[in-house]
């Protein structure tokens, strides 16, 4: 029984609308089989790891980074601390937080 890359086929065929890794994959009425060729997957493979690739900066600064972002709350604390010390600037708690943990989790060029 072969193993299908569901999304990989689902990106290189917009036609197909269900697929049945011991049969094949199928147009919206269930019946018609489309052809499937293993370059046009294996490219839509590729596409979709870098479209998830620009955008894991984002899951990585909030969750899964080894820096990650404080909650809303004490973002919150940290600027009004910043606030009360005059340190609205480069050097606040609350800026200097933000930016390690932007350098640990850089959006990709």
């Amino acid at each position: 029984m072969a193993i299908y890359d569901h999304e990989a086929i689902y990106k290189a065929y917009p036609e197909v609308k269900s697929i049945q890794d011991d049969v094949g994959a199928f147009k919206d009425d269930g019946v018609t089989q489309v052809t499937l060729v293993q370059s046009d997957i294996d490219a839509a493979r590729v596409t979709l790891d870098a479209e998830a690739a620009a955008v894991k900066y984002k899951t990585d600064r909030t969750t899964n980074g080894s820096t990650v972002y404080n909650s809303l709350g004490d973002q919150l604390d940290m600027l009004y601390a910043d606030m009360l010390a005059g340190k609205l600037d480069t050097t606040g708690t609350w800026a200097t937080h933000i930016k390690a943990v932007k350098d640990a989790n850089p959006k990709p060029s």
